[in-house]
This record gives structure tokens, C-alpha cells and sequence, in this order.
């Protein structure tokens, strides 16, 4: 990497930064061969490595679940194509983890050993590796805007639970017009936008009767039900 040379790390509300990548599913377009899904980017930092083996061991077995909400993962890291084959390969016949045997890893692994799409979305981060992504999580809508970024240190395994839980908030968040409290799961109660008047912010707190619920004026929440998110999300497939 030259001295002066600078890469500008992509933020939520950007357009996904567009390349071209052999994976071990092919050759991809991205964002564009995956135009009208959601997409989860992910990093690791090396392939043949314990925790990076537990994660897409975790990642593998939930596939049909981030499928069933119209999204497509995609991993990467700086090795090579035949590093990766080698290594899915050994997760299929030889690791048997957490009750998880036998995990084929069928979403494309992108080979990146020039390190072009890790510098691309600021995956290699100098403090931490110089010659190894650190595990980052892109969250991209089915318009190819980023919507949220995580970023994990190479030594701490990724919550799979959370990134599912992430994917479910955002399209909650975009087929409801609501917003999401602290720890909000399917069927807890959603925020609704805030007040654009006294006069509306006085109605809700004093009437208490209907859907919404008013802890102040800023602060409303109503109901929504875990059937009706799921039915909403699985509509939009």
C-alpha cells in the first residue's frame, strides 16, 4: 500500500461501492447481480482459523432464514479462491461444532488476496491488521443503499442472532413507518414517528383509549404484533 495513498470508508446512507469479484459461487457483479434483495456483506479476517470457522459454520446453518427475508450473503476475505474451496470443504466433512455436521456453505466467499473490495469498504483497519480484514458486517437494501455497518475486533466472534434481529428491524422500519426501541423484538411494541404539533402531542397524551400509548409527548409506542411483521416481511419476498 502506498504512503499516501487514502480509502475513504463507505457510510450509512452511501450507495454500496460497486466491484467486480471470482467467489466460489463464480464471478459476481455487485451490488447489481443481487438488485432487489437485501444484502449482508461480511468480512473475516482469514480462512483456517477457529473463530472465522464458527461463524461460517453459524452463518451456513441460518442461510434459509436470511433467504426466507429476501437476503443474499456474501463473505470475503484476503485469501485466495483455492484457500477458500479447501476450507468450505473442511467446515462440510470434517467440523462438527455446537451440534452444527455436515454445514455446506452455499452463498459465495469472495476472493479478495489483493485486498481491492476489503480496502474498498474499509475491512482493513491498520490498528488492529494490516494483512487481515477485521469481521465488518454491511447491511445493503434492496436499493443499494448501506443501512448499517458493524465492525468486530479479529479476536470476538459476531452474534448471528443480532445481525438476523438487524436485517427483521430494518424492513420492520421500512414497511411500517416506525421506529424501534432499545432491545425491540418481533412483538414488542414500535415507536411511532414523534408529534408534528402541540395539537396532535396534546391529543395523544390526553387520550390513552386507542392504539397508541404515550409514556410523554415525544414518546409514543402502539402495538405490532409478531404476525403482522412476518407476514408483512414474507410479502415482500
Amino acid at each position: 500500500m502506498m504512503e499516501n495513498e487514502v480509502n475513504v470508508m463507505p457510510r450509512i446512507g452511501d450507495k454500496a461501492p460497486a466491484f467486480q469479484a471470482k467467489t466460489t459461487q463464480g464471478p459476481i457483479s455487485f451490488p447489481e447481480d443481487f438488485e432487489g434483495k437485501w444484502k449482508i456483506l461480511f468480512s473475516h479476517p482469514a480462512d483456517f482459523t477457529p473463530v472465522c470457522t464458527s461463524e461460517f459454520m453459524a452463518f451456513a446453518s441460518m442461510a434459509a432464514e436470511f433467504e426466507a427475508l429476501n437476503c443474499q450473503l456474501i463473505g470475503l476475505s484476503v485469501d485466495g479462491l483455492y484457500s477458500h474451496i479447501a476450507w468450505l470443504r473442511t467446515i462440510q466433512e470434517k467440523i462438527n461444532y455446537k451440534g452444527m455436521k455436515g454445514v455446506e456453505v452455499k452463498f459465495p466467499l469472495i476472493d479478495d488476496i489483493s485486498m481491492k473490495v476489503a480496502k474498498l469498504y474499509g475491512m482493513i483497519q491498520p490498528g488492529e491488521s494490516e494483512t487481515s480484514a477485521v469481521r465488518a458486517v454491511f447491511f445493503i437494501d434492496p436499493k443499494n443503499t448501506i443501512r448499517t455497518i458493524m465492525y468486530y475486533p479479529l479476536s470476538l466472534g459476531r452474534n448471528f442472532d443480532e445481525i438476523k434481529r438487524v436485517l427483521v428491524g430494518l424492513q420492520t422500519v421500512d414497511n411500517f413507518s416506525v421506529a424501534l426501541p432499545a432491545d425491540w423484538r418481533p412483538g414488542d411494541e414500535v415507536i411511532v414517528p414523534t408529534a408534528g404539533s402541540c395539537g396532535v402531542a396534546k391529543e395523544r397524551v390526553d387520550d390513552q383509549s386507542g392504539d397508541i400509548h404515550c409514556y410523554d409527548w415525544f414518546f409514543c409506542t402502539k402495538k405490532l404484533s409478531k404476525e403482522q411483521v412476518e407476514s408483512k416481511l414474507k410479502d415482500k419476498k
